[in-house]
């Protein structure tokens, strides 16, 4: 039996499936619908009688390491080559310091990602906005020594739906559902609410780190084969892995943001003089909309960002979500908690007219990196160019003044194109356990790849900037 839920989504690439896979992507499962203000637990149901995905095993066996003691190394230090893979049902279980000594060995302290910390991940936990009853059953994936020293981490979830991923795949599930199997629940390896790229298999700088890489991608495969479910899928993980993830049966996938790079500008001037005169006249004339309303920006960072601010920001976001027909992912008490735990990593952009607040954008700052999250405004109120103002302007200026190299603005938008913002590849890994389906699915990312390939390129030929810098982003974009 299925829960009873009505579901449209509407997916560009809809028909390049074969065509017992081309059907309507409408559908409403029969029975009484329920509308709840969150997302909740959906499953679909399937023409073949499916047995339930079993418990999880929280063990996943045991390994055994291989390879000579590494120069400089005593022997005494790599005794122990045995390792053990398991999973915890909630990132609380594994110490703050374990899982944050994984989380900057993958990425380097130049790649620090903020999205990868345990103060991240269990903010979304304590907050009941990734849990069980939303969706999102954490899985996290754990490798331990014989001395049960953390070795690597994975952030993992059992989904039963997709929604919160941005990397779409309810073409997918539709198609999987008239294939006559159900395709929820799944595995999803990411950040919750999150596309920022970054690494997702975690793994301490050790000499058996590749090897360990290997032994937790074969536990994932088979963690999703044993519970029985349809797919495993890796989304936004660093092209490395992307690329090493190939190698393990994953099929690729990519997509497009939109970035901006920072040249070594001294100001927010210097970077508008390697615009095109019209793009650079528009900037600024947005720019003027700000003081004409009497409106003040502030760029507030650490305990500069009270309660009320995340009091009003909460109200922003809601506000946001139920204009544009979203789903509220986050509580209120995620950004009092998040806020409380990431300190100095946040800073949020904030308007004022007069002493009231009236919109806000939330970033959060890594190692090269001004991460773009959310933004929202006063319910009913409209300010002329604010939003590119709080979004794109302000985090421009902050990346220039903390020598950022890059400012990631979230998802979509091509309107960011012409306010400096060029397309760049984000990356997925899909394991299907069907091999036929996953044929199709292949065979579908071949065609879809080809698309998105072009339509970067397209978008880089008549990009906003000058001659020479608009090759230069291109040529950074293509490789």
């Amino acid at each position: 039996m299925a829960v009873a839920v009505s579901y449209c989504k509407s997916s560009p690439f809809l028909g390049q499936f074969p065509s017992n896979f081309g059907k309507a992507q409408c559908r409403h499962i029969t029975g009484t619908s329920v509308q709840v203000p969150r997302i909740s637990a959906l499953f679909w149901g399937s023409k073949k009688s499916v047995a339930p995905p079993q418990e999880v095993d929280f063990s996943l066996g045991d390994f055994t390491l291989t390879g000579s003691t590494p120069e400089g190394i005593s022997a005494n230090e790599v005794k122990s080559k045995r390792v053990s893979v398991s999973v915890v049902s909630s990132i609380l279980e594994v110490s703050p310091n374990d899982w944050d000594a994984c989380a900057l060995d993958a990425t380097g302290p130049e790649k620090y990602n903020p999205f990868l910390t345990h103060g991240f991940l269990s903010s979304l936990e304590e907050s009941n906005c990734a849990v069980k009853e939303t969706g999102w059953m954490p899985r996290h994936m754990i490798v331990k020594d014989e001395c049960e020293n953390i070795l690597g981490v994975v952030p993992l979830y059992l989904k039963s739906h997709s929604y919160g991923e941005f990397v779409f795949d309810h073409s997918w599930a539709d198609a999987y559902y008239n294939f006559g199997a159900r395709y929820y629940p799944k595995l999803q390896c990411c950040v919750p609410f999150t596309p920022v790229t970054g690494p997702r298999i975690l793994i301490r700088n050790t000499s058996f780190k590749d090897q360990v890489f290997d032994i937790m991608v074969s536990a994932l495969k088979e963690l999703a084969a044993k519970s029985q479910l349809s797919s495993l899928h890796i989304t936004f993980p660093s092209k490395n892995e992307w690329q090493k993830l190939k190698e393990g049966g994953f099929l690729q996938r990519i997509g497009m943001q939109y970035h901006w790079k920072n040249r070594n500008y001294k100001n927010f001037d210097e970077f508008l003089m390697d615009m095109k005169q019209s793009k650079r006249k528009n900037i600024r004339q947005e720019r003027k909309k700000i003081s004409v309303q009497n409106l003040t920006m502030k760029r507030l960072r650490g305990y500069e960002i009270k309660a009320r601010h995340w009091d009003s920001f909460y109200n922003f976001y809601r506000s946001t979500t139920d204009n544009k027909w979203g789903t509220p992912y986050l509580t209120r008490e995620f950004f009092h908690n998040m806020g409380s735990k990431m300190g100095d990593q946040v800073l949020l952009v904030v308007a004022e007219e007069g002493e009231e607040l009236v919109a806000g954008a939330l970033n959060l700052i890594g190692g090269d990196t001004l991460f773009g999250r959310l933004w929202g405004c006063q319910p009913r109120a409209y300010y002329p160019s604010l939003h590119f103002e709080a979004c794109y302007y302000q985090a421009i200026e902050a990346a220039i003044e903390l020598n950022l190299n890059t400012v990631e603005a979230g998802a979509q938008g091509e309107h960011k194109i012409q306010r400096g913002y060029m397309p760049v590849t984000t990356y997925s890994c899909h394991y299907l356990i069907n091999k036929s389906f996953g044929k199709a699915i292949e065979d579908f990312l071949v065609r879809e790849s080809t698309q998105v390939r072009l339509v970067t390129k397209l978008l880089h030929e008549s990009g906003p900037f000058k001659e020479g810098i608009q090759q230069i982003e291109e040529n950074e974009a293509l490789t």
